[in-house]
């Protein structure tokens, strides 16, 4: 079964999880995807990148951004943006929701 996405000018209620607290793909476009992201304390995503930028809100708890530049620490509202292809880790300092926006250049639109 296909994950349903939400459907453009559809209203996303970011806190929402049906009681579970699971990760989860919110949106997805053909340049466009956004990520719900459900961490637990001490959890670490290890390094990797996207091929396009993208940005990591905090929604919830702390996480720490890691890249060769150096660390970030996220609290609830706070953002940060990352260039395509720059690598970086992620590590929940407190359970932790993370609203992950990602762009997806050169993802061509399927014909009709």
């Amino acid at each position: 079964m296909a994950l349903e996405h939400a459907s453009p000018r559809q209203a996303i209620d970011l806190h929402a999880h049906d009681g579970l607290a699971i990760s989860t793909s919110l949106l997805r476009t053909d340049h466009l995807q956004l990520l719900r992201l459900v961490l637990p304390a001490g959890h670490t995503l290890p390094q990797h990148h996207v091929r396009g930028d993208l940005t990591l809100h905090c929604l919830a708890g702390e996480a720490d951004v890691a890249t060769a530049a150096g660390h970030c620490s996220l609290a609830p509202g706070m953002l940060v943006m990352l260039p395509a292809g720059e690598p970086h880790a992620l590590r929940a300092l407190s359970d932790c929701v993370v609203l992950v926006t990602l762009t997806e250049p050169g993802r061509a639109a399927t014909a009709t």
